[in-house]
């Protein structure tokens, strides 16, 4: 059998193809390369094996495996010149809100350098937010925060599910303040952080209470409009909660 540009076809055992989704067939080579990079398998400066090098290690076509090698460039992972091949980047231009560019780098921190940094970036972040939800929540707002406190007062002894309400409480809190830019970039640093066990760790009964505690002192403070209050309880609570769940300090 062959294509329509006379090429042989390759048997598909049975699977339909995808209706032209260049992006999509890329997503798995790119996630591959991504991580490859950032474990330093592939080093910063290196070149990539030619174009016909990794279409044979992927098993992909050339236009397949050009749509992933510039995704890669849009993540700032590497730059492709004509005639000298394709570089891997300095790690400054590398885009760490991007998902997939983010995911392996929370997967090879293993020094927790990154999870430092991005608990502080959620203080500086959410702390002011809950200031704004403190001077701007509606009704609604506090009656929805306070069913969330309520279950997850019901959910200490269930800790996986006492960690999904505990992300939708401070959803919430982000959501009334109305900083949408703010919010999004919190919610996509925090999906990706939290797949990881050293960010999530595995909070006792006891933790869950004292976290909650926690959440009740943020929550009050809102619904008494005390703005510097609950920007300070947020901070302490983001701050706190992650010392409590940190791994130890791994050694220099």
């Amino acid at each position: 059998m062959t294509s329509a540009r006379g090429r042989k076809a390759e048997p598909t055992g049975g699977l339909a193809p995808f209706p032209r989704r260049p992006a999509r067939l890329a997503l798995p080579v790119v996630e591959a390369l991504v991580d490859q990079i950032i474990s330093g398998q592939l080093p910063v400066g290196s070149q990539l094996p030619s174009e016909l090098t990794l279409c044979e290690i992927f098993g992909v076509s050339r236009i397949t495996m050009r749509e992933a090698v510039k995704s890669l460039e849009d993540k700032g992972l590497a730059l492709a010149r004509q005639g000298s091949g394709t570089t891997v980047t300095e790690e400054d231009n590398w885009l760490l809100l991007d998902p997939i560019v983010l995911a392996a780098a929370v997967r090879h921190d293993t020094q927790l350098t990154l999870l430092n940094q991005l608990v502080d970036m959620r203080a500086q972040l959410e702390s002011p937010m809950a200031a704004q939800a403190a001077r701007k929540a509606s009704r609604t707002d506090i009656a929805e925060m306070a069913a969330l406190l309520a279950l997850l007062d019901s959910q200490v002894d269930e800790q996986a599910s006492f960690l999904e309400t505990d992300v939708a409480f401070h959803d919430r809190i982000m959501r009334a303040s109305g900083n949408q830019l703010s919010r999004s970039i919190v919610r996509t640093v925090h999906a990706e952080a939290r797949k990881n066990y050293r960010y999530s760790g595995d909070p006792t009964s006891a933790e869950c209470r004292v976290s909650n505690d926690e959440h009740h002192a943020i929550f009050e403070c809102i619904k008494n409009q005390d703005e510097a209050g609950a920007e300070q309880a947020m901070s302490q609570h983001i701050l706190r909660a992650w010392e409590r769940r940190r791994p130890n300090r791994p050694p220099d």
